[in-house]
């Protein structure tokens, strides 16, 4: 049954504030967020992918929520654990999939690996395998925005573990100081590696870290879609008058280890099935139906849709070709001026 969306406040606020199209779309990259996950995690285990990677499967409303209304020319900096992010401001799966196989048809051609996808088209400024070191990276991003005038904002994706790195406080002091265009997405998913947040951090919100800087921050449920657009929308109005950063925390959980190594016995069974059944995506599709943006047929289509589009992609990237040695050092160096 479908329900006038301007009247209703109760209505979750990415239902109010979007188009039908705009909102299928999102639950679309959510699905091929999940799907892209679980292909990289079968390759993995097939011996396709070497080296490790860090899923994100549990996260997607975070990543789509954060990037929803976005532009391309808003940028973002992304994490060690980023595919999600990836994909929410726009990535080819299929670019992806080619550079975790090590092939020159990926986005790093076949150099960088599953850490470090960047599509500057796309305002993604790459994600980072050091923890926390996209922060100064969104600081210095945002400060060239201002200087040159433009009205563009830098989000700033980081984990847990990096609010108790000296870039953070660093990063968000001189954002604070200058009153920089960047907002600060700390993905809360209780563990840095095997390290609750509980035993390594002093305040009990990572949000309550804005205080010590004067700006705002704010703690959402990461798995509520519209939670999440709302606080950041808030935050990004408010960086692009010019009134400098923020800092959102969106709460959340990881459902496999931190990496392929991560054998996962410091978070009972309890508590992962707990937030397994916070699943994000059919709680937000289910608010699609009930809303009358969806139909059961649709949502089948985005199923299938994803799921195509994800078994295309790993074909794409296995028929990719490797690199060539006479090329190793292409990229590193700069080409001599003639």
């Amino acid at each position: 049954m479908s329900t006038d969306r301007n009247d209703d406040s109760n209505i979750p606020y990415a239902i109010r504030t979007h188009t039908p199209e705009k909102l299928k779309d999102a639950l679309r990259k959510m699905y091929l967020i999940r799907k892209f996950e679980e292909g990289a995690e079968e390759s993995y285990t097939r011996g396709l992918i070497h080296g490790t990677m860090h899923l994100c499967i549990g996260q997607e409303a975070s990543s789509v929520g954060t990037c929803l209304s976005l532009t391309d020319a808003d940028k973002i900096t992304s994490t060690h654990r980023g595919h999600g992010h990836c994909i929410a401001k726009g990535a080819d799966v299929a670019k992806m999939f080619a550079e975790f196989f090590g092939k020159e048809t990926g986005y790093c051609r076949g150099r960088g690996g599953s850490m470090h996808i960047a599509d500057p088209s796309k305002g993604n400024l790459g994600a980072n395998g050091i923890v926390g070191g996209g922060l100064p990276i969104a600081v210095g991003a945002a400060l060239s925005a201002k200087r040159l005038g433009r009205d563009d904002v830098t989000i700033c994706f980081f984990g847990d573990g990096a609010n108790n790195e000296g870039a953070f406080h660093e990063s968000v002091n001189m954002a604070a100081v200058w009153k920089l265009p960047v907002v600060f997405v700390c993905e809360n998913n209780k563990y840095g590696m095997s390290t609750s947040i509980q035993r390594s951090t002093s305040v009990k919100s990572i949000a309550d870290r804005a205080k010590g800087y004067d700006i705002p921050g704010v703690s959402v449920d990461g798995n509520d879609i519209s939670a999440v657009a709302e606080a950041i929308d808030g935050a990004v109005a408010r960086a692009r008058a010019g009134e400098g950063p923020s800092l959102v925390e969106n709460v959340t959980y990881r459902w496999r280890g931190h990496s392929k190594s991560d054998r996962n016995r410091y978070r009972t069974k309890e508590e992962i099935s707990d937030w397994m059944a916070r699943d994000p995506i059919p709680r937000f599709a289910a608010d699609l139906i009930a809303h009358g943006i969806l139909t059961e047929a649709e949502l089948a289509d985005i199923d299938a849709g994803t799921d195509r589009e994800i078994a295309e992609a790993i074909e794409f990237a296995r028929g990719g070709p490797d690199p060539d040695i006479t090329q190793l050092t292409r990229d590193v160096y700069t080409e001599t001026a003639a």
